[in-house]
């Protein structure tokens, strides 16, 4: 394979992993420490990761329980929850914050399974994009040192790890929205 085939499997490579991110925090029922990633407190004047100022755990199946290491971070633990997307009411017993997470309803399964679709299409038309991106630069290369034949290998090669990565997409896709529909 081409090295100038690398800088656009690496992007491709960067996307799948940034949907895996985004998919890690859509919560699926059970509790899952994941969907803090995106949380951040202040702590003495910078934004910092929950779990840079917590330990956190998961006690039971549907249960976070977030233990600062110091009290006065409790308040800001609990303000960053209630403002985030989480759409949970944090319980603050004066050591810890706990998150308790509702069974999910049917029609909110559903829902999540029809995010998780949306975002995966998102990281398609992204691969898509790589691979048109890449296309381009192959056809400049016309009239230069490199042969049709090679640019035609060249254009061939990355519509193979286009599909390479559109079939990982879809594999991330339907394991996350097998373990939304899961009761």
């Amino acid at each position: 394979m081409d090295e100038r085939l690398n800088v656009y499997e690496e992007k491709m490579s960067k996307t799948l992993d940034n949907l895996n991110g985004e998919l890690a925090t859509i919560r699926a029922g059970r509790a899952n420490p994941n969907v803090l990633n995106k949380l951040t407190v202040d702590y003495y004047g910078s934004p910092t990761p929950i779990q840079q100022v917590a330990n956190v755990s998961v006690p039971e199946a549907r249960m976070i329980q977030i233990q600062p290491w110091e009290k006065s971070m409790l308040k800001e633990i609990e303000k960053a929850i209630m403002t985030s997307d989480l759409g949970i009411n944090p319980t603050n017993d004066g050591t810890s914050v706990r998150l308790i997470f509702p069974e999910l309803t049917e029609e909110r399964r559903k829902e999540l399974a029809k995010d998780v679709k949306k975002k995966g299409e998102a990281a398609k038309v992204a691969v898509r994009n790589i691979r048109r991106d890449g296309n381009e630069a192959f056809k400049k290369l016309k009239g230069s040192e490199v042969s049709e034949d090679t640019i035609k290998d060249m254009e061939a090669d990355l519509q193979k790890l286009t599909d390479k990565y559109i079939a990982k997409v879809d594999k991330s896709v339907e394991a996350k929205s097998k373990e939304i529909m899961t009761v």
